[in-house]
């Protein structure tokens, strides 16, 4: 049995994931899930080591790719992201295959038929095929290069258009104040205090909106700077946000992986 390690800090996506896998022929292993980079590298440096890394592009405190630098990943990696431009950067590092969100059951079992065939012994008497690297060090670090410069302004949404019974609204990204996910939807809140639905998920939407203006407070918020009213300490060295409008859960907080990057988002 083949051991596979999720990354990811979707709960929904890694369990569907981890589900998709139990359901093949051969059912995986499922090592982890790590919900961040620095959850990833423990995992892989406690052991034991897996036969596969299925690798989130965004996580919780970066962009995953920062784990190579920090621990030897001996393993084939197979990306998955909501957002393909990065995926298809991705590919070019000799990974297996990268996945797109939702992932497809058909999809997912050609890539671990990749995989397996790479992993697969040769056939007696034939000659060992040559191992081609797992990851080329330079294409990664030039990848990660280009994926911490921010895109250009013109990339970012500048709106949404959200039904409203019958008819279709536009919301100009400077009426948002934030967007929140709740019971397995995502909500646009408005500053007027208006909230409808979008067909997107979290990390779409972190990847399509300037970074600049938002920021991921935790899995199920993304607010606007303006949105901000207040910041209070909390308990281990964690921040509560007191957002305007007043957000349906109680205490907002900071993912305790994030308060660093948050506070430097702060003060710019």
């Amino acid at each position: 049995m083949l051991r596979a390690l999720l990354v990811e800090d979707e709960p929904l996506a890694a369990r569907r994931l981890a589900a998709l896998l139990h359901k093949l022929p051969e059912p995986f292993e499922i090592l982890g899930p790590a919900e961040s980079v620095a959850q990833a590298v423990a995992l892989l440096q406690a052991g034991p080591a897996p036969d596969v890394l299925f690798l989130d592009i965004h996580l919780a405190d970066g962009l995953s790719f920062e784990l190579f630098e920090q621990v030897a990943v001996t393993c084939p990696v197979i990306f998955t992201t909501a957002y393909d431009q990065y995926a298809l950067r991705a590919f070019k590092v000799n990974s297996v295959d990268y996945l797109l969100k939702p992932i497809d059951e058909e999809e997912l079992r050609g890539a671990v038929a990749k995989l397996r065939q790479r992993l697969a012994p040769p056939a007696a008497g034939a000659p060992a095929p040559a191992a081609a690297p797992l990851l080329d060090a330079a294409a990664l670090a030039q990848l990660v290069q280009q994926l911490r410069q921010p895109a250009p302004a013109a990339s970012y949404k500048t709106q949404f258009v959200v039904r409203v019974g019958e008819h279709l609204k536009v919301v100009p990204i400077e009426q948002v104040a934030y967007f929140f996910s709740l019971e397995k939807a995502t909500f646009l809140q408005t500053a007027e205090g208006r909230k409808y639905v979008v067909d997107y998920t979290m990390e779409q939407l972190e990847a399509l909106l300037d970074p600049g203006q938002f920021f991921r407070l935790n899995r199920a918020y993304l607010a606007q700077q303006a949105a901000i009213h207040d910041i209070i300490h909390y308990t281990n060295s964690r921040l509560q946000t007191v957002l305007k409008p007043a957000a349906p859960d109680a205490q907002v907080l900071v993912s305790r992986e994030k308060v660093n990057l948050f506070k430097s988002w702060l003060d710019r």
